[in-house]
């Protein structure tokens, strides 16, 4: 666990009762803006894999899914980490067409979360994919989505304004984009955290860009997996958190890898023995659709939009009892 972050004489601008009111209407208002603003349909998602496939999201490689037998026969299922690969599967199987898009409620369980304030082991995201054509694949394309997604998070806490008075900061919808090796030439003396809270105290809201492949240290900004975002194509939208005085990660997106990004990738990671998996397959067969997509936090923009100090304000989940002890003290009030 993480050291708990205890803003000066917190207060929580809404009660208990208002926070779950708040938190259905934001999460419909933000949802319905997300699906007018990049043309989604939504669709349901599954909660459990097969390992067997490839599709289950290995984040930094390292952490463990949750698994279990199916008394049924002799196979495992996963509870997912990420719908990134699912999304692109599912937009081929359906029948999507480029221009359309799907999103969906991902909920997931990732046992080896380090919990603090930001992160907590259940996981709740609006999961969205879209197709687009081969000729954007491109950074003006990425910034291009990056820009209506900032834009919509920015209308929905107008909106949450207007009902709740007592929400008093305001989010910028003027995006700063900036390279992970940009930001560490700025920083070289920082460590990637600390190198965004210094980017977004100044620059407000904030895309990251190219990330998951070594810098000019030989460090990573942050990891990625291999197979579903293009590192060169790729990024991370952060506010400047002003309750938690700190960068606040919101949304990681990007344009999907092809091919050749899919092979590079995996060779990097020392990952080539998943060619052989059915995703990786089709998408080496040139099957798959180009697309782009992403996961933006349910929790993390309730949390950032109803100015809460902890994510276990909006979203129930388990807490080790040092964080049930410190937020009780702090006036934090877990659910």
């Amino acid at each position: 666990m993480s050291e708990l972050i205890v803003p000066k004489a917190y207060q929580p601008k809404l009660t208990l009762y208002d926070t779950q009111t708040a938190i259905g209407i934001l999460r419909h208002t933000f949802e319905k803006g997300l699906q007018d603003a990049l043309h989604l349909k939504r669709v349901s998602a599954p909660l459990i894999v097969s390992p067997d496939t490839g599709i289950n999201d290995d984040l930094n490689g390292i952490e463990r899914p949750v698994s279990f037998d199916i008394k049924e026969d002799t196979s495992t299922g996963q509870i997912v980490h990420s719908l990134a690969k699912w999304k692109r599967m599912a937009l081929y199987q359906y029948g999507f067409s480029v221009g359309e898009g799907l999103y969906t409620d991902m909920n997931a369980i990732r046992r080896d979360e380090v919990m603090d304030n930001l992160h907590s082991i259940y996981v709740d995201q609006w999961d969205w994919e879209q197709i687009i054509d081969s000729k954007d694949r491109n950074i003006d394309t990425l910034k291009e989505y990056v820009k209506k997604i900032v834009a919509v998070i920015c209308d929905t806490q107008t909106a949450m304004k207007a009902l709740y008075p007592t929400l008093t900061t305001t989010l910028s919808k003027d995006v700063s984009f900036i390279t992970s090796q940009q930001l560490e030439d700025m920083y070289p003396s920082l460590t990637p955290k600390q190198r965004e809270d210094a980017y977004l105290k100044k620059y407000k809201t904030a895309f990251i860009m190219q990330i998951g492949d070594v810098l000019a240290s030989g460090n990573k900004h942050d990891g990625r997996a291999p197979d579903y975002d293009d590192w060169k194509l790729n990024g991370d939208i952060l506010f400047w958190n002003e309750t938690l005085q700190q960068a606040f990660e919101v949304s990681s997106m990007g344009i999907r890898v092809d091919k050749t990004a899919l092979m590079e990738q995996l060779k990097k990671a020392g990952c080539e023995e998943r060619m052989a998996l059915p995703f990786h397959t089709l998408l080496l067969e040139d099957v798959l659709p180009s697309t782009i997509g992403g996961g933006i936090g349910q929790s993390r923009i309730c949390m950032l939009l109803l100015e809460k100090a902890h994510i276990g304000e909006v979203q129930v989940s388990l807490w080790d009892d040092q964080t049930i002890k410190g937020c009780k003290e702090a006036n934090i009030p877990l659910l």
